[in-house]
């Protein structure tokens, strides 16, 4: 894909995937503390009504806030033009889990090698830091160490494409840091809920699945028995923690977890999102099981409080209230954002070859 700029004299942090959900939050944070913003994406999974506001259409931005680029990963070209004039890195953009079932290849091309080629770019840009936002999905499925969860010395056992993928990522950056130097930093986010995250297609997460069927009165769709448990955090709490790792000297070279230590059940969130949604009584539903599906994830995240002073800020409640609202007010309304989830393949469909 084609990419233009033009050099400006103003350093840029540069966000792939700041289109995304939480690529798009972190732009508003970094434009609110005043950075000048180039985001990359290729808008496979981003979209850009997420930037209202924030970057401007094209090169040299709008009222110095930054500027947009469409280009790939995979395209050193579109590197080259993204890291012109840039100090810092944020590198978010990736395929998702859904996706890495249907098309594991596709998840590789992206997720390790879009990261490996971008790491030789910004090598050759010199940029100050590099910041890896990789995945908890790197873990596997929690051990049953006891309540503190995992932490970053966890063994690393991908289920998944997608997160195999997203581990090679992390190996590529921290060979970069250790071979020639470039300071890297890498972060693994565990499950991220908030306002712009993904409800459709193969990029739809559980927990703004399970608001737009409540708000549309219908049953909610639980994969297997409903015992799996993941640790979410709201995706201002997520963005916070990136800005203060790219910005800790102590974080180069380094690996940290963001998770808020608090583990659910699939089948307690459908009953907590039913009350938040005034649902009550909806119908839950079972489904089989995602292939590959990580059993338990709760994050230790000790060494973020520890070092970068993080912890989560945003309650739950108040967390599933406030995507409740941003959906509820969504301009498209809880019909059209239920009818872009319906006819969604499900796990098993998509880890089929070719659909069959």
């Amino acid at each position: 894909m084609s990419a233009t700029h033009r050099t400006s004299s103003r350093p840029f942090t540069l966000v792939t995937g700041g289109a995304g959900f939480i690529g798009s939050e972190l732009v508003a944070q970094l434009v609110a503390e005043g950075r000048h913003v180039r985001v990359l994406d290729n808008l496979a999974t981003g979209r850009r009504e997420n930037l209202a506001g924030l970057v401007d259409a094209g090169p040299g931005g709008a009222a110095g806030r930054g500027e947009f680029m469409l280009g790939d990963l995979r395209d050193h070209t579109a590197l080259r033009a993204a890291l012109d004039g840039v100090d810092d890195v944020f590198h978010l953009a990736c395929l998702g889990l859904r996706r890495s079932l249907r098309d594991p290849e596709e998840s590789h091309e992206v997720n390790a090698t879009g990261t490996l080629r971008l790491l030789i770019e910004a090598r050759r840009a010199d940029v100050r830091r590099f910041l890896h936002v990789s995945s908890s999905e790197v873990y596997g499925s929690c051990a049953e160490t006891g309540p503190r969860g995992m932490n970053e010395d966890h063994p690393t056992r991908p289920t998944t494409a997608y997160g195999a993928a997203k581990l090679a990522g992390e190996a590529y950056a921290r060979s970069f840091h250790l071979v020639y130097g470039l300071p890297v930093a890498i972060v693994r986010p565990f499950n991220a809920y908030g306002p712009r995250s993904h409800h459709a297609g193969d990029a739809g997460e559980v927990i703004p699945r399970f608001i737009v069927r409540a708000l549309a009165g219908r049953p909610l769709v639980v994969f297997g028995d409903g015992r799996q448990t993941r640790d979410f955090t709201h995706v201002r709490d997520v963005a916070r923690g990136l800005r203060l790792a790219a910005a800790s000297e102590e974080m180069v070279g380094e690996t940290v977890n963001l998770g808020s230590g608090r583990e659910i059940t699939i089948a307690d969130l459908a009953r907590e999102i039913r009350a938040v949604c005034g649902q009550p009584d909806l119908p839950v539903v079972h489904e089989p099981a995602r292939p590959g599906d990580v059993r338990r994830l709760l994050a230790d995240a000790s060494r973020a409080r520890r070092v970068l002073g993080w912890a989560p800020e945003v309650g739950w409640t108040e967390g599933l209230r406030d995507l409740k609202d941003w959906l509820e007010h969504s301009s498209r309304g809880p019909e059209q954002l239920l009818s872009e989830t319906e006819g969604t393949q499900s796990w098993n469909s998509l880890a089929r070859a070719d659909g069959a």
